[in-house]
């Protein structure tokens, strides 16, 4: 029995000041193990009452938070083994400094990801647009956000763009969205007739909302043409291309039944002799 206790508490020298023991390599092991189900068990009961989202979010954050205290308990080890750390960083000032330079944007990133999964700005399935790229998103983690363009592209989204650029959330406040298509008519045209071939359009478009109704504005008397604008609402952000491009075919096709001209540019050059 003494004999293993010796064994156990005999102390094994690495350099002259780091020192380790069986029962320190033994202590360190429990604790991680402690550390690790106790952690996984404060995950569970934390999400229990969670809908997908939020627990999403939750295990982006908890991650976050288990590699701060796996970092922790990582330095309780280093000084049971002897390791003198204040030195070590003291002697290691200029890399760290370096380091945490390199490492900016990764932390801007992280505490980013932090903020948005917090105040829940931006939320799984939400159309947003940030830098002139839309995208519907996939998900957020605690770094970057994935989102699905229109063309089925994954776009990468490092988290700390949110606080450098502006996001423009499309869905926040609810998914029923509002487009517009324009176009000009020569200036000879029923602008009565125009306006009732617009909204007979618009009412008739199978993927277009009937509340609120549709709109026509007269917008302008440009160089070339009367200037109208289609407002219509969709609930569908993903089909805006396909659907303003259906409506511009019905345009062209109703207006060249009804005689009704879309003009092109013209200019008028006087020449002098």
């Amino acid at each position: 029995m003494d004999k293993l206790i010796d064994f156990l508490y005999k102390e094994y020298f690495i350099t002259d000041s780091i020192k380790f023991s069986i029962v320190t390599i033994l202590f360190v092991t429990m604790i991680f193990l402690i550390t690790y189900f106790l952690l996984k068990i404060i995950k569970k009961i934390a999400t229990k009452k969670l809908d997908e989202d939020r627990k999403l979010k939750f295990k982006s954050v908890f991650s976050f938070f288990n590699y701060f205290v796996y970092v922790v308990i990582a330095l309780m080890t280093f000084q049971n083994f002897g390791i003198n750390l204040t030195g070590i960083f003291a002697a290691s000032a200029a890399l760290f400094i370096g380091i945490g330079l390199a490492l900016q944007t990764f932390f801007q990133d992280i505490i980013s990801g932090i903020l948005i999964l917090a105040d829940q700005t931006v939320h799984v399935g939400d159309i947003i647009e940030i830098d002139g790229k839309v995208g519907r998103v996939e998900n957020i983690k605690i770094r970057t956000t994935r989102a699905v363009t229109f063309d089925n592209k994954v776009l990468i989204i490092p988290n700390h763009k949110y606080l450098t650029s502006t996001l423009f959330n499309w869905t926040e406040n609810g998914t029923v969205l509002r487009g517009a298509v324009s176009v000009g008519v020569d200036y000879n045209s029923d602008v009565d007739k125009v306006k009732e071939i617009l909204l007979n359009i618009a009412d008739s478009h199978p993927h277009l909302m009937k509340n609120p109704t549709p709109n026509v504005i007269f917008k302008n008397f440009g160089d070339n043409s009367l200037d109208f604008q289609l407002i219509f609402t969709y609930n569908n952000g993903f089909r805006v291309n396909l659907i303003e491009s259906d409506i511009r075919f019905l345009v062209y096709k109703k207006f060249k039944e009804n005689n009704i001209n879309i003009p092109f540019p013209q200019r008028v050059v006087h020449l002098q002799k």
